[in-house]
């Protein structure tokens, strides 16, 4: 063992006193032989961390996403879904170091199924309700019931108290549940059938007094006076004089009955403005 030791450190002595000789690309090259290995493991390693630290911070868990459905982007508010991510952030009071913000406005669907585009944005819809990664859905009309039918939202009366609902009581979107249980058939004809006779019927989702069994499962967002409106989503409505089932188009707020903290819906309706907050 004794002689191994020696051996090496005369090795090492003499690589000391060649190496101190070298010029400076002589020194580069040597290491580069020499370490080669050991420099590109280094490097992969470091890469590596730099990646999973990245990709950690930019995949914090959501502590709100909003779809805003059918929401027609433009070029004028195509900045505003990071800039009310951000600022929800602060006013909700939700910890930036852990969570995140999303706004989506992206997301376009019809209430009668549409194209393979609009069938895989539904299954993404679907996949992220069921594990409550949707805290709430906004849509026009028509898209909302279709949602509402299959009872995918909180009853807003049974959800919160008298007093947070107040703001709001003047914007109740109310559908029937009496419809929930109906029978509409199996094949296709069918359920064409009993969509069009929905479709004719004349119903207030303002009213109550319309309906059988009527359960408020949505809030209405008014066409003016908070920051939807300022930031023109949904505007083609009025514009295109939109109906559905008799009545003007509105925009609905609803919340998914997988989301586990319904509240921060409400905040979000306070931050857009929405309700008799004055």
């Amino acid at each position: 063992m004794s002689s191994q030791s020696s051996v090496a450190e005369e090795i090492r002595e003499q690589q000391k006193k060649a190496f101190a000789t070298m010029s400076f690309k002589e020194k580069l090259a040597y290491f580069w032989d020499y370490y080669k290995i050991h420099t590109i493991a280094a490097i992969c390693i470091v890469v590596f961390l730099i990646s999973f630290i990245n990709s950690y911070r930019s995949n914090k868990p959501y502590a709100f996403y909003t779809v805003l459905l059918n929401a027609a982007d433009t070029e004028e508010n195509r900045d505003t879904p990071a800039l009310w991510a951000s600022e929800f952030l602060e006013y909700a009071g939700i910890d930036p170091e852990a969570f995140q913000v999303n706004i989506d406005t992206s997301t376009d669907i019809s209430a009668d199924g549409g194209d393979q585009y609009e069938l895989a944005n539904r299954q993404k819809m679907a996949a992220m309700m069921q594990v409550g990664d949707i805290h709430a859905i906004v849509a026009d009309t028509e898209t909302f019931e279709s949602y509402a039918r299959l009872e995918n939202f909180y009853v807003l009366t049974d959800t919160f108290s008298e007093e947070e609902l107040a703001p709001y009581a003047d914007y109740f979107y109310y559908t029937d549940a009496a419809a929930f249980d109906a029978e509409v058939g199996d094949t296709l004809e069918e359920l064409e059938a009993a969509q069009a006779e929905i479709y004719q019927k004349i119903i207030d989702h303002r009213d109550p007094s319309t309906m059988e069994k009527p359960i408020a499962v949505g809030i209405c967002i008014p066409d003016e006076g908070n920051k939807l409106a300022e930031a023109g989503y949904y505007t083609y409505l009025a514009e295109r004089n939109y109906t559905f089932q008799g009545h003007p188009s509105e925009v609905v707020l609803g919340i998914p009955l997988s989301v586990e903290n319904p509240k921060l819906a409400l905040q979000f309706l306070e931050y857009l403005e929405v309700g008799n907050n004055d």
